[in-house]
């Protein structure tokens, strides 16, 4: 068994946008709207910030209380919209229930939308044209390419059909020439797939979802879920000892996918810097 070490990658994709910008006149600008108190959404806009320190981003952080209105956050990404200053723009989800989540993102403008998750972007992905696509399932694809994982020809089962992980990350297999296999709450029997995958990513949050039981001798796992368990520890959703000894490759939780997640929406930043200085 191999860990897929996405903190020592994350890294060394972040010692590679320093370096690019040195040789560039370049200076990408990431804004973020916070919505709310919550602690985990505070806490992930604060590794993106960090994160954009360390490489020499210019971070902006727009903060709006749960009671704002919708109306309020629109004028808002408008405005950030017309800022020339401002090359990509994210909205830290979930919203608050009274905000209509899909209205938000459609008012990002797509050639900001660093997230991927506008329709245009989403679409163009589907179709597997040019876009920006959602960081984590665009981290896992890069993991996965720096160990020299093939995808192409395998059978692949993800568990989790969100917006942000599981649908993209699907598009992004097939496109690749996998044969995804997208599981989801109402799917009776996941180990029905599991069991015949090559590849299982899971993502839904549910500590020990995946056991040794699911998977085959040899499956490479990829946990892209993260849980808080009582005693304050960080896990998966991968029951990992028993799955670790059984699978050929597995992501670690914490430092597997997660600092993916952050690198690639930094690539993302960069990119969509680069397109408007164009």
């Amino acid at each position: 068994m191999e860990l897929l070490n996405g903190k020592d990658l994350a890294q060394n994709i972040e010692s590679q946008i320093i370096a690019e910008l040195k040789k560039q006149d370049l200076k990408p600008s990431l804004a973020v709207i916070l919505v709310g108190d919550d602690p985990a959404s505070r806490a992930y806009v604060s590794m993106k910030q960090k994160a954009c320190e360390r490489v020499g981003f210019v971070s902006l952080k727009f903060e709006l209380p749960t009671t704002c209105t919708q109306k309020e956050i629109l004028s808002l990404t408008q405005k950030l919209n017309n800022d020339a200053n401002v090359h990509g723009i994210l909205v830290q989800l979930p919203l608050p229930k009274h905000i209509d989540t899909s209205k938000i993102l459609e008012s990002i403008a797509p050639q900001k939308d660093v997230d991927g998750f506008h329709p245009y972007n989403v679409g163009c992905l589907h179709v597997g044209l040019e876009c920006f696509c959602p960081a984590t399932p665009l981290g896992v694809m890069n993991l996965l390419a720096y160990y020299k994982i093939e995808v192409r020809g395998k059978n692949v089962a993800i568990i989790g059909a969100s917006n942000i992980v599981g649908k993209p990350l699907a598009a992004l297999m097939l496109n690749a020439g996998a044969t995804p296999s997208l599981c989801h709450i109402l799917t009776h029997d996941i180990s029905i797939y599991t069991r015949e995958a090559d590849i299982v990513c899971v993502g839904v949050g549910k500590p020990n979802l995946l056991n040794a039981e699911m998977i085959k001798q040899g499956a490479i796992v990829i946990d892209i879920g993260i849980n808080r368990l009582e005693n304050g520890r960080l896990v998966g959703d991968v029951d990992f000892e028993p799955v670790s000894k059984k699978c050929s490759f597995i992501t670690p939780v914490p430092g597997g996918v997660g600092p993916m997640t952050i690198a690639t929406l930094l690539q993302n930043t960069l990119k969509a810097a680069k397109n408007f200085h164009k």
